[in-house]
């Protein structure tokens, strides 16, 4: 489910870094930027529209503290996280009840705690694989698979914190992963997060963890124009 977060903030490499930061830790994010107070106020006039709102304290025009209270006015549930270089004036912005608030330049210690509180609050659950394991079920975190494998009777799930045998197909797998973009199938039986990708070699894939994947001769063209695509996307959403 997409999480609709507004990004009030008057400094475009301090806005870029903060969705980069968001898209890293609330995946499910999807940020919308205003380069200042008045913009985002025409913009928001009808309440719910975002979920969180993080405000820049000092801009131009309306600034943050005041963009926060008329905000609060229309929206009272909405979540307010204020982002400043100035940590006096975290004072002031009090009454307008903040969730949280942030100094420049962000700290990924801190953000990343932040996101887990964020998450919290709105029962927003990290993209997870269910899958069970003997008599138990398992959830294990999407942005930590490495990939997966079919055996005889089970589904080989390598991930940043050890391998599971997954008691299933390997087709429930492969619906369940491929739904997402970071994942491909490679070859016969195998699924590779290309998050997680070291190099893409003449006939296999190297993972980070040193595990060399082949790769299907056949659809090596399509599936090397998928990955530098995917790659090329992603390194494009950094640098901006």
């Amino acid at each position: 489910m997409a999480l609709p977060i507004a990004i009030v903030e008057d400094q475009t490499p301090d806005a870029q870094r903060l969705e980069e930061l968001l898209q890293q830790q609330l995946p499910e994010a999807e940020c919308t930027w205003f380069a200042c107070g008045d913009d985002f106020l025409r913009a928001a006039a009808e309440p719910g529209l975002y979920a969180v709102v993080f405000l820049d304290i000092c801009m131009a025009g309306t600034n943050g503290i005041e963009t926060a209270r008329r905000l609060r006015q229309a929206d009272p549930e909405v979540l307010i996280v204020f982002v400043t270089s100035s940590p006096e004036y975290v004072w002031d912005a009090f009454p307008v009840h903040p969730f949280d608030y942030l100094l420049k330049p962000y700290q990924e210690e801190k953000f990343e705690h932040l996101a887990a509180e964020l998450r919290r609050a709105l029962r927003c659950q990290e993209p997870e694989l269910e899958i069970r394991i003997a008599r138990q079920s398992i959830q294990l975190p999407l942005r930590k698979v490495l990939y997966a494998i079919a055996r005889n009777h089970y589904v080989l799930i390598t991930t940043e914190d050890g391998e599971y045998r997954a008691m299933c197909s390997f087709a429930q797998i492969e619906e369940k992963l491929t739904a997402r973009e970071n994942f491909m199938s490679c070859n016969r039986g195998v699924i590779i997060n290309m998050d997680k990708v070291l190099r893409f070699g003449e006939d296999c894939i190297e993972i980070l963890d040193g595990t060399c994947l082949p790769v299907r001769q056949k659809d090596k063209c399509t599936l090397l124009a998928r990955f530098t695509q995917y790659q090329f996307r992603h390194m494009r959403q950094e640098l901006h």
